[in-house]
């Protein structure tokens, strides 16, 4: 573990302002010189640069900036960063067993995980399909062409459940491990669906370094290793996992929806102030027992959310 990435996003002012509101309870007072704010979660310190640099340092810093886009990895102090350089040049047009996963950043709704497998000889249609990086997509766009993907392009989707999700957590699981082991179990669920035909290359958009995510699969009894390359930006470097990413946000929307539905009320996406609003209002209806079994109980809105119940 004597290797710890700074992860790095490029964004614009807007951006870099919608951070600032998100952050707004983690704000802190003393700014490093050149920055626009500064602000600590748990795991992570988030600083933004008027040069529209966002740092972020600390142990969950690739799994937060993942909620703001694509991310590059940086060495903290020397040497390289551990992501794999091995992408073959010609990779874009190549038959490609891609997988992503939605949900890791979102207070309410599982986390769903989806491997789609893009034949070379596809990859214009789903260009056609307007097939691209999620999230560029509103949720009627990714709903529209996940509908026509569907019956294009094999894939394999997890669910898992906040019931489920909490109980590994409270066993001590990482979320990192958590998402390491359902992309693992994706990619071999498609595997077989597509057996005896072989995808030239596997590629996992990365949340993890390549070691760490053997490491978190570590005493699996089947782990797929053979061809598995990984990289950030996975979305613009092959259609298969901008497919996989679009399937893994259509699953997640439907439960959303199925969550609204049950409360009565639109349930936001996230983990912002409204997310808190609104889970303060299912503590009114149902109880805090009832919120933990739709949420991510250990997120920080969980303790805010408790608090609005009580006002």
């Amino acid at each position: 573990m004597g290797y710890v990435a700074n992860t790095v996003l490029q964004c614009s002012t807007s951006k870099i302002n919608e951070m600032k509101t998100y952050y707004k309870n983690n704000l802190q007072s003393k700014l490093p010189p050149g920055s626009v704010f500064t602000a600590k979660v748990p795991g992570c310190t988030i600083t933004a640069y008027r040069s529209g640099k966002v740092l972020f340092q600390g142990g969950s810093g690739q799994e937060e900036a993942g909620r703001w886009g694509s991310t590059e990895t940086a060495p903290a102090k020397s040497g390289k960063p551990k992501t794999n350089p091995k992408l073959p040049a010609n990779i874009a047009d190549m038959s490609i067993l891609g997988s992503d996963e939605v949900g890791t950043g979102d207070f309410f709704g599982p986390i769903t995980v989806v491997a789609a497998y893009v034949k070379k000889e596809q990859i214009a249609l789903l260009k056609e399909l307007g097939v691209r990086d999620s999230k560029n997509l509103t949720d009627d766009k990714i709903i529209a062409i996940a509908k026509d993907l569907l019956s294009v392009v094999p894939y394999s989707l997890l669910i898992c459940h906040n019931e489920k999700y909490n109980d590994l957590q409270e066993k001590g699981m990482s979320q990192g491990k958590i998402k390491a082991l359902l992309h693992n179990r994706a990619i071999l669920n498609l595997l077989k669906k597509i057996e005896p035909e072989k995808p030239e290359a596997i590629l996992i958009d990365q949340f993890a370094e390549e070691n760490t995510y053997y490491k978190y699969l570590a005493g699996q009894k089947e782990i797929h290793r053979e061809n598995v390359l990984f990289s950030t930006k996975g979305e613009s470097i092959h259609l298969s996992v901008a497919a996989a990413s679009i399937l893994a946000r259509y699953a997640f929307v439907k439960e959303m929806d199925k969550l609204s539905a049950a409360a009565g009320f639109q349930i936001p996406k996230g983990a912002g102030k409204q997310v808190d609003v609104a889970a303060a209002k299912i503590i009114r209806q149902s109880g805090a027992d009832e919120l933990k079994k739709i949420t991510k109980w250990h997120f920080a809105n969980s303790d805010k959310a408790q608090k609005l119940a009580r006002h």
